[in-house]
Parts: C-alpha cells; sequence; structure tokens
C-alpha cells in the first residue's frame, strides 16, 4: 500500500491571512469598500485631511480635538421595521473613526469643517513658524 508523504507547513495559513490583509481583499471582502482619508499640506500654511465617507450624512458626522489629535466620527444606523416580513426589526450600523495627531504648529483654535457630498475637508490653520537664523562664527584675536 502507498502513501502519499504531504509535507506540513504549519505557516501556510498564516502566510495566506497575512496576504489577504496587506492586499485589502479580506477587508473589502468583510465591509465592502472602506472610506478613505487624504492628509496634505496646502503651501505649508495649513494641513488638509479629506475623509470619503459615503452613504454618510452631515448630521451622521462628528470632528473633535482630543490632547493634541484631531478625531472623526460617523455612525449612520438603520432601522426598518415591518410587520408583515418574519423578522420585527432590522437594524444595521455603520461607523468610521480616524484619530490623526496634529503638529505642534497646528492653530487649533482656527480649525474649520465643511461636508461637501460624502468628503468631509477638514482645515487645520498652522502657525508661522521661526525662521532658522545664521550665527557668525567668531575667531580667536590674533
Amino acid at each position: 500500500m502507498a502513501r502519499n508523504v504531504v509535507r506540513f507547513d504549519p505557516f501556510a495559513q498564516l502566510s495566506a491571512l497575512t496576504r489577504d490583509l496587506f492586499d485589502g481583499a479580506g477587508l473589502r471582502a468583510s465591509q465592502g469598500q472602506l472610506p478613505t482619508t487624504d492628509v496634505y499640506t496646502e503651501d505649508d500654511k495649513a494641513l488638509i485631511v479629506e475623509a470619503h465617507l459615503p452613504n454618510f450624512e452631515e448630521k451622521d458626522v462628528s470632528v473633535d480635538v482630543d490632547r493634541g489629535a484631531l478625531v472623526i466620527q460617523a455612525e449612520r444606523r438603520e432601522r426598518d421595521e415591518d410587520a408583515n416580513k418574519r423578522y420585527v426589526m432590522r437594524e444595521s450600523s455603520t461607523s468610521f473613526y480616524r484619530s490623526i495627531l496634529l503638529p505642534e504648529q497646528a492653530d487649533e483654535e482656527r480649525i474649520t469643517a465643511e461636508f461637501d457630498g460624502d468628503v468631509l475637508k477638514v482645515t487645520v490653520p498652522l502657525a508661522e513658524t521661526a525662521s532658522p537664523r545664521k550665527i557668525a562664527i567668531g575667531g580667536a584675536a590674533a
């Protein structure tokens, strides 16, 4: 009786899980399309954060500053009641959370936020920083 010898790889499932995680396939399959967040500077005068939040409305979104971090949260809840169906009530919720550490020169008092369509745009003005100053080096008197 012939037996097939199969080489056992204890890390095969871990490798597949890692591949799915970094490709994003596992996340896309389980959650649909994930919201994206773009963070960039505008002429070194402002930090811009754009959170693409499809299927959210302005009333679902909150923007806070907490201990030097910009916190964006969005949560949508749906509730459907129908006595003619087999279920009494159906609920679903979708949420988004992102925390972004603000730079030291951020002017937290002048932060503004706008929600246009499905994009939240937060503008964080940056205070002027002191320019480097050249120090002359004096030599010893001869």
